[in-house]
């Protein structure tokens, strides 16, 4: 086990403390309900064009950050992150707000040290191993060995950032970074779950197909409000509206979700659990978050596989791809960011030297027979 006591740096609004939620109920009081005032609608931080962008007016408001509502569950986390790490505040707040921002912070956080409580807007300047935040500028622009996306309705069309759903998936995945995780080596020999993550075009896909032809893997349904494709199976997803997605999101219906080209997609353990309590292996292709929240969910009963390719071979991919062009060039902005998630996989296979060694190399690690 590793003496280093990793240093972790903790965005505040809407991570801590409810902010553009706690905003937009405020508005609702005021101006009556509007649907335009719907969280899932807030596709970024800063303005909408509508009667949403009010909200930004009480972020400058002392009264406002006095009475921000403290999101269930973070004292808590605070508490359990204090006992692994060094953790510290970074947030940004007006001049007129930096002394009620840090009373409250003190007040509700008190196993976080005064001088832990880093007040500016720099936070590219900061050097430390993990940073939480739900701003992809302080994502992308972090000096953090490990920049962690919070995910919000802001963020949420973004991929392959090394991301989280929930408190619990961060704390997992700190333990994961730090190596004070102490837990049972993966072993799928009685069923569990095997998550291929990596960047668009490295052969998720296919190699989930591959594995899939051995009736000990099953690929269970992953339910999506993408449009069927012309010549795609029914039973390729479970296809719904998005209202019906959100929906049942909402409901908790979901173990994770991610967004891909404005489209959502969701795992829920009621397809996956009859996979696993038949001693069979789920294989999921998806996204770091939702790996992440299966890691934490299944234990050593879940293995990481990054998927690898030539870094030409993945732009080629991408670009034939029948995306819109904004999908393409986001998926190929978060390509650096992906590559690095391989450090957090148990191992890694390169689609370039064929499906075949693929799939071999996964029953090797396995330890199973063909």
């Amino acid at each position: 086990m590793r003496k280093y006591r990793l240093r972790i740096g903790l965005d505040v609004d809407d991570i801590l403390y409810e902010c553009n939620s706690y905003a937009l109920k405020l508005l609702k009081d005021k101006y009556g309900d509007d649907p335009a005032l719907d969280i899932n609608k807030i596709k970024a931080w800063g303005t909408q064009g509508n009667i949403a962008d009010k909200r930004i007016e009480y972020f400058s408001d002392p009264g406002f950050v006095a009475s921000q509502p403290v999101y269930k569950g973070a004292q808590k986390f605070v508490k359990e992150l204090c006992g692994i790490a060094d953790v510290f505040f970074i947030t940004a707040v007006p001049v007129n707000c930096m002394s009620v921002r840090a009373k409250r912070l003190s007040e509700d956080f008190p196993d976080v040290p005064p001088e832990n409580i880093l007040i500016g807007t720099r936070k590219d300047i900061i050097n430390i191993d993990i940073l939480l935040d739900d701003s992809v500028h302080n994502i992308s622009s972090s000096q953090a060995s490990y920049p962690v996306l919070m995910r919000r309705p802001w963020n949420a069309d973004l991929s392959g950032l090394l991301s989280v759903n929930s408190y619990d998936d961060f704390i997992h995945l700190a333990k994961m970074i730090g190596n004070s995780f102490v837990g049972k080596a993966p072993d799928l020999k009685s069923g569990g779950v095997l998550c291929l993550v990596g960047p668009s075009g490295t052969g998720k896909t296919e190699i989930a197909a591959a594995l899939s032809k051995d009736p000990r893997f099953v690929k269970p349904l992953t339910t999506t409000t993408r449009p069927r494709g012309k010549n795609e199976p029914e039973d390729a997803y479970r296809f719904v509206s998005e209202e019906q997605f959100l929906a049942e999101k909402a409901e908790n219906r979901f173990i994770e979700t991610t967004v891909y080209g404005t489209y959502f997609f969701g795992t829920s353990e009621e397809e996956i659990k009859p996979v696993t309590e038949t001693g069979k292996i789920a294989v999921i292709p998806i996204d770091i978050c939702g790996a992440v929240t299966l890691k934490n969910l299944y234990k050593s009963r879940a293995v990481l596989v990054f998927t690898e390719r030539d870094r030409k071979e993945i732009y080629l991919n991408i670009i034939n791809r029948s995306i819109p062009n904004k999908d393409k060039v986001s998926r190929m902005m978060s390509l650096d960011f992906e590559l690095r998630n391989i450090e957090l996989c148990d191992f890694a296979v390169n689609y370039d030297n064929g499906i075949d060694k693929c799939v071999e190399t996964v029953y090797n690690e396995l330890h199973l027979e063909k």
